[in-house]
């Protein structure tokens, strides 16, 4: 992957629109391939774990991964701002994918749990690094100006990912095995390497970039929190975020599970729980692809986090899957808005410089600590029913609205045009 001077990068991106840039179009081909070889990845471990072992030794191979990712994660974003995100994510893309592949054809001569569990550890290792690398990276192929349009592009892959992935994993299970599976995932992940080393990526200043000084690792993690701490609009928003995510993630996922139960709507039911969801999150993403920009960013994302709580709360009380279905695509046009809106901000008021760990800390409850309270929501309903567990994750939730509309100038921030 080449480098072009900032002046230059950012004029020529400038001049056309994100979905018009063949440099960005790359990147979100790479992205985009490198997702669905990790859905496929997700079911091929999946089917694999309960194959080989009993359901609570599968759900702990599940759960390996997540355990170096949180420890990890903010060391990954110090290593993402001192090498660049361009050397990581190419870096990370490759380890994935000889991982994978590696276990791929160990599977055709062995069985067992502990390549799988061996495997989910590599995983959730390099997820600690890969994942502010891809946050990072897009304010470096183009300008501030189409990063809210990145954002919507970016939401529409990893939806169309997400689709298109888990069908394809189930069919390589179906077709060879969880090793034939492994395998498809890793050719998946190994078709964004080059995709990746073809995209441009804008060089930082020398004053700017914290590669360039003498300084240690740990200076940079505490340079990094600090940089978080004392910015008026990444302070609160990081904030939000985190507690966004941890009144989401447990009950749109373990607890809506339970809740279909409960309710006795079956597998088909949650079916369209989900596909009501995930069409809300996509709609959401293609308009922020389309228009580029949503006038009074900070306002909108605060608002569509309180009626999304709300939304979150009444789907506990619904008792029809259909009308669940309903507000299943209300809480994806919400939540799809807001953490577009959410994202969209982090992008623009982060310097590139620290962009790796401010994505690093974004990122830490989400992708590292919540979903490690899955099984604790899944007790807490156990105890206490579906209703107040819901209702508790709806005011946490709310929570993050009230932040946003509480930091005056994060309420009032503006997305470029």
């Amino acid at each position: 992957m080449s480098t072009v001077p900032a002046t230059s990068a950012g004029l020529l991106a400038a001049e056309r629109p994100a979905h018009r840039d063949g440099n960005v179009l790359r990147w979100l081909a790479a992205y985009t391939a490198s997702m669905m070889g990790d859905n496929v990845y997700y079911i091929a471990l999946s089917w694999a774990a309960v194959r080989a072992g009993s359901p609570a030794q599968a759900g702990a191979v599940m759960a390996v991964s997540a355990l170096p990712r949180a420890l990890l994660m903010l060391g990954g974003g110090v290593v993402v701002d001192r090498l660049g995100p361009r050397k990581v994510v190419i870096g990370s893309d490759a380890v994935r994918c000889a991982a994978v592949l590696a276990v791929a054809a160990l599977l055709f001569v062995t069985s067992g749990l502990w390549p799988l569990a061996l495997l989910a550890l590599v995983f959730g290792t390099v997820d600690a690094v890969f994942v502010p690398a891809v946050g990072a990276l897009p304010a470096r192929i183009t300008a501030k100006g189409q990063l809210a349009r990145v954002q919507g592009l970016r939401g529409l892959a990893y939806r169309f990912a997400s689709v298109a992935g888990a069908p394809l994993g189930g069919l390589g299970v179906a077709c060879g095995g969880a090793a034939a599976a492994f395998g498809l995932a890793g050719l998946l992940i190994a078709v964004s390497v080059p995709l990746l080393v073809s995209v441009r990526m804008r060089e930082l200043p020398p004053d700017d970039n914290p590669g360039a000084r003498d300084t240690t690792a740990w200076r940079d993690l505490v340079a990094g929190l600090r940089y978080i701490r004392r910015h008026r609009i990444l302070a609160p928003l990081v904030l939000a975020i985190a507690l966004g995510d941890l009144g989401f993630v447990g009950p749109l996922n373990v607890g809506l599970t339970l809740l279909a139960d409960e309710r006795g709507w079956g597998a088909s039911g949650m079916g369209w729980v989900l596909a009501g969801f995930g069409t809300g999150a996509a709609a959401v993403s293609l308009l922020l692809a389309v228009r580029g920009t949503v006038s009074h960013a900070g306002h909108v994302a605060s608002y569509a986090i309180l009626a999304g709580s709300v939304a979150i709360g009444a789907l506990a009380c619904v008792p029809a899957a259909a009308a669940a279905a309903g507000v299943a695509l209300l809480i994806g046009l919400l939540a799809g808005l807001s953490g577009a809106m959410c994202g969209a901000l982090l992008q623009t008021q982060a310097a590139p410089a620290y962009l790796g760990r401010v994505t690093a800390v974004s990122s830490l409850v989400s992708l590292g600590l919540a979903p490690l309270s899955m099984p604790l929501t899944a007790a807490a309903i156990g105890a206490w029913g579906t209703g107040p567990v819901f209702v508790v994750s709806a005011a946490v939730c709310g929570l993050a609205g009230v932040v946003l509309l509480g930091a005056r100038d994060l309420r009032r921030a503006e997305l470029p045009r």
